[in-house]
């Protein structure tokens, strides 16, 4: 391992859009409401960019609704379950993830899932895709959701590791915020859904990752 990360015991990683490509479910679902509702679906690359962003993203891509929105809850609450029901469709590890874990876990470090993303999604999906993380965070685990460094705090005590010896990779500002926050370095997966006209470049991130495996040269284990 390079100089720089000898102390590195875990890393630590969101996951739509940093370990799986979920935005072609999401915007599914999203879709099959607007089809309900009599409205042309919308292209897959209009809702990509915000896959990130969950229900939230969708339903502001889908029907201009913001979170204040008196019917927002009511359209979340369907959204959520059209997801669930076809959340393994289309979803699937970005190609070269699963090589990079693999690296990850032959070089002794712990590694783990920390995501905004509901336990009743997150958990199946990290047995579904085979992905086999230590730990799981989702965003209701500890009430709190990035940029709240809770939750990574969370996922470095369940590992035994002191944040300061954890590494967390994402592709959201949030991201990078919540790893700052939780005395964390940092790392952006440039691959990721990042969000529209995003300039990772001014989050500030310890490690910009150009692909998948590009973690593993930058700590010196490939």
């Amino acid at each position: 391992m390079g100089a720089r990360w000898t102390h590195l015991r875990a890393v630590l990683f969101d996951l739509d859009g940093t370990l799986i490509d979920s935005a072609e479910d999401l915007a599914r679902a999203a879709n099959a409401m607007r089809v309900d509702r009599g409205l042309a679906p919308l292209p897959l690359a209009q809702c990509r960019p915000h896959g990130g962003s969950g229900a939230r993203g969708m339903l502001g891509q889908a029907f201009a609704v913001a979170p204040d929105h008196a019917e927002y809850e009511a359209l979340k609450r369907e959204f959520l379950d059209r997801y669930e029901a076809l959340m393994h469709d289309s979803t699937l590890p970005f190609a070269g993830i699963p090589a990079e874990l693999a690296g990850l876990s032959a070089a002794g470090l712990l590694w783990g899932i920390v995501t905004n993303k509901a336990e009743r999604f997150a958990l199946p999906l990290n047995q579904a895709l085979g992905l086999g993380a230590r730990v799981v965070v989702g965003g209701d685990t500890t009430g709190h959701a990035k940029p709240h460094p809770a939750p990574l705090l969370e996922a470095a005590l369940r590992l035994g590791v002191s944040p300061q010896d954890c590494l967390y990779v994402g592709d959201d500002e949030r991201d990078v915020a919540a790893g700052r926050a939780a005395g964390m370095a940092t790392a952006v997966a440039t691959w990721g859904y990042l969000g529209p006209q995003a300039d990772h470049r001014r989050w500030n991130a310890d490690l910009e990752l150009i692909a998948p495996g590009d973690l593993l040269k930058q700590l010196g284990l490939a």
